[in-house]
């Protein structure tokens, strides 16, 4: 068997650079190596073919415990949107609208769901509220993680569907020996946004295997969008005193034009409170003949809240006319018709009060979410080389919501209609009982489940001058089901909230896959891998890949792959009953003058898989004239057609009133701009088409008597184009950051027992899509350090945001101004920790 060459030794830090902070490991999933085989093979993220080493063709970023623990990060989402290669605006702590507590990660901007998240290199089911399409990293404690794999490349014929923009492998803590806490806190310099999380993890090694077992409890606080200096206040046409037909009453009960908004700040959170309570455990069975047992298990309750502003009830109320009953109709008297208000075309004057006499909308959650996960492994005959494994994993996720301070809006068309006075005061309510018999709280359910069964064969099939070729082959079965109740009101359209019907759904999928890697030369290895699916829902799709890589000297090695994926449509895709979803959006008539308009949303059961084509070409270069000096570059594009979206509802509103008639068509909008039933469906008419390049250095030196460690990750965006329009170096509230440049630089220098770490997070400038205007560039600092005290005991600490830098501002972003999903909105945030190990 060939050497290794320096390259192939240095690949673990060349084609992983950001694993600098903390040393790799590579996976154990074999467990040859604890029972004393020569040579241990590994799984490698993006593959199933067990190697000896790292030299794969796809680029592969590595983040480990250590960097995880030096960086002050909470939460998994937060790690992951702190990368480079990540865009867009992936849902996490920062979202207070709609989010329902649920943390996602973005890769490359493409679409969370365009993202497939493992778990010990297992699929991981999907979570949040019901009939979700993405994994709620919340789910998996940032306490049980040894280390993230972030594969880069479109991987549909390895993993299936779901792989398009790439795959964040998330690996377990196993293996260990001892009983270890954790206790870690932090908090704003404002003393709010505190966090903490205590965890506990012990494990013991028999004469045949291990067994490891965590827990975990993590809580954060919220932070007020008006507690923070720099928050543009909002302004929203629904005010607490009320208006009607665009008028309100003024302290001498004359009825005039609204002129001042309420600001929605002082209600709305830039941190989301949240509680997780996490179990987890792993094993490794040796049962004899060359067969091991492994497992995991994994429990996460999760508590979540949210804030917004008291209910904006939106009420049209029809107005009376000869004859009718003054009980189911609103009578306007002669100051109101002499102000200027009169009915519409279809009889009806709009009413609009914001509801702070009951209070602020509070959101909750309480989620429970289940992933057990067994497999065996084994030698079909140790002289051939042939292995064989097979695996259940079963994933289960429940979710009960809840929104206090909720309206029915037929039950206050009511109250008005039966007495008008103390609705059309423009003065503060006093009356309770009648305030609380239009309040409701509403509930809701929904869940999600996932089986999966897998088998496969996996060695050497022969031997070629330059080595064997290695193939792995395999079968799978997997089934998804999901469901959402909505509460009967909101289902009902009584709501003053959207109207939304209920989802319930299920597919499966029968997939058969192989791998094959061929040494041509001694430099020369190709990897080739094929996949065919079969859904219930609508049908076949197959993929393929073919990557190489070129070791063209001891220093060098090229690489590339180019491959094939698909995404199938979720559950909610299919089987989501119509939903509306209030959206910041620009009336171009001047209709609507909040920022938020109601767009219906429609799901398809026709809707068929997405396609996409990926391409990467780079290079991992490790020169031996610089000990320790390691570098990649790769340039990437990914293409996506018959893509499921939704079509930008602000270029429909603009196409609408420039002259389009399809365009009005399309999105369901009346004459004169009439907003009341604009809709935006699901489609396959989608399309995606990004690219940029990737760079990262790893340097690690001694010099002043210290260990020194250099990391430095680059991403420059060269095109972002979705569904006809160029997003490159812009940024938005709805779609999130594409911004050129992302940079993240770190430097730790340390001894034995201490270390010193600064690290450095770049966004670069953007044009504002909504107004063309420069948005600013930011640059984050954080320090840290730890110091070991002994064997036993570990202190760290750090600052996050040091100087307190401020978010940029954006015309359309969501609350506050700003895209709280990109730019840090809580400030200079103090952290630390101790490790006690026993």
């Amino acid at each position: 068997m060939n050497r290794p060459s320096k390259l192939a030794s240095a690949i673990k830090f060349g084609l992983i650079a950001s694993v600098s902070t903390s040393a790799y490991t590579v996976s154990n999933t074999a467990f040859a190596e604890e029972v004393g085989a020569d040579v241990e093979r590994i799984a490698v993220t993006g593959s199933r073919i067990q190697r000896q080493d790292m030299e794969t063709a796809s680029p592969v970023t590595v983040i480990g415990a250590a960097e995880i623990r030096a960086e002050g990060f909470t939460s998994v989402d937060e790690l992951l949107q702190a990368q480079t290669s990540m865009a867009g605006a992936a849902v996490g702590s920062s979202t207070n609208n709609g989010a329902d507590g649920v943390a996602q990660v973005d890769l490359r901007g493409m679409g969370s769901q365009r993202t497939l998240v493992l778990l010990n290199g297992r699929r991981m089911v999907n979570s949040g509220s019901g009939a979700d399409s993405s994994v709620d990293l919340n789910a998996i404690p940032v306490a049980m993680i040894a280390r993230v794999e972030i594969l880069k490349d479109g991987a549909s014929a390895v993993y299936g569907s779901d792989a398009i923009a790439g795959v964040v492998n998330i690996i377990t803590k196993k293996d260990f020996e001892g009983f270890q806490v954790d206790v870690t806190g932090g908090m704003t310099d404002k003393s709010d946004g505190e966090n903490g999380e205590i965890s506990a993890l012990y494990g013991f090694n028999t004469d045949t295997g291990n067994y490891t077992f965590g827990a975990a409890y993590s809580e954060r606080k919220g932070v007020v969008q008006s507690d923070r200096d720099w928050t543009d206040p909002g302004s929203s046409s629904f005010i607490p005193n009320g208006s009607l037909g665009g008028k309100v009453k003024d302290e001498n009960g004359n009825w005039v034009d609204r002129e001042e908004g309420y600001d929605y700040t002082q209600d709305s959170f830039y941190q989301t409170p949240n509680k997780r309570y996490s179990l987890f455990a792993n094993m490794t069975q040796e049962l004899g003949d060359d067969i091991v047992l492994t497992g995991d298990v994994l429990y996460t309750k999760r508590k979540s809240n949210q804030q917004l502003a008291p209910q904006p009830a939106n009420i049209m109320l029809d107005v009376c006319e000869a004859g009718d009953d003054p009980m189911t109709c609103l009578e306007l008297d002669q100051d109101m018709i002499d102000a200027g208000i009169k009915p519409d075309d279809k009889g009806q004057v709009n009413y609009r009060k914001r509801m702070n006499d009951v209070g602020p909308r509070i959101y909750s959650q309480d989620t429970d979410t289940w992933r057990i996960s067994a497999g065996l492994e084994g030698s079909l005959d140790i002289n051939t080389g042939m292995n064989w494994d097979a695996s259940y994993t079963y994933g289960n996720n429940k979710a009960k919501t809840k929104v206090e301070n909720s309206i029915n809006a037929n039950l206050m068309a009511d109250a008005i209609y039966a007495d008008q006075d103390p609705w059309l005061t423009g003065q503060p309510m006093t009356d309770q009982e009648l305030l609380n018999s239009v309040a409701y709280t509403e509930n809701a359910d929904g869940g999600n489940e996932q089986h999966v069964f897998s088998a496969g064969l996996n060695g050497e099939l022969f031997d070629l001058d330059a080595g064997a070729v290695a193939f792995a082959i395999g079968a799978e079965y997997r089934y998804e089901s999901g469901y959402y109740n909505p509460d009967p009101v909101v289902v009902a359209g009584e709501s003053t909230a959207a109207q939304q019907d209920p989802t319930d759904g299920s597919y499966n999928v029968i997939s058969v896959f192989q791998e094959v890697s061929v040494p041509f030369t001694d430099k020369l290895t190709g990897e080739f891998a094929l996949r065919f699916d079969d859904y219930s829902t609508f049908g076949n799709a197959s993929t393929w890949k073919i990557g190489l890589t070129y070791e063209a000297t001891d220093d060098l090695m090229l690489r590339t792959v180019a491959a094939t994926g698909f995404r199938a449509p979720s559950v909610s895709e299919l089987y989501g009953g119509d939903s509306g979803s209030y959206d910041y959006l620009t009336d171009p008539w001047g209709n609507e003058q909040d920022p938020q308009i109601l767009v219906n949303r429609t799901s398809d059961e026709d809707l068929k898989p997405e396609e996409s084509e990926s391409y990467t070409a780079g290079l991992v270069y490790s020169p031996s004239y610089i000990d320790g000096l390691s570098l990649t570059v790769d340039y990437w594009r990914f293409k996506v057609k018959n893509a499921i979206t939704r079509l930008d509802t602000q270029a429909g509103l603009d196409a609408c009133y420039a002259g389009d008639a399809s365009a009005c068509e399309t999105f369901n909008i009346g004459p004169n701009g009439d907003l009341s039933n604009l809709t935006n469906s699901l489609t396959n008419v989608g399309f995606q088409d990004t690219s940029g390049i990737d760079f990262n250095l790893a340097y690690s030196f001694e010099a002043l008597n210290l260990d020194w460690v250099v990391s430095n990750d680059t991403t420059y965006l060269l095109n972002f184009e979705q569904d006809g329009k160029d997003y490159t170096g812009t940024i938005d509230g709805n779609f999130g950051a594409y911004a050129e440049v992302r940079n993240n630089f770190s430097i730790k220098a340390g001894q034995d027992d201490w270390s010193v770490m600064y690290f450095n997070r770049y966004i670069g400038e953007m044009d504002d899509l909504g107004t063309g205007d420069t948005v600013d560039s930011v640059l984050y600092h954080n320090i840290s350090a730890s110091y070991f005290i002994n064997d036993a005991w570990m202190l760290s600490a750090g600052v996050k945001n040091f100087t307190d830098e401020e978010p940029s501002k954006v015309s359309n972003g969501s609350d506050g101004g700003t895209v709280p999903e990109v730019y840090d909105t809580v400030g200079r945030t103090y952290f630390a920790g101790v490790t006690m190990k026993f």
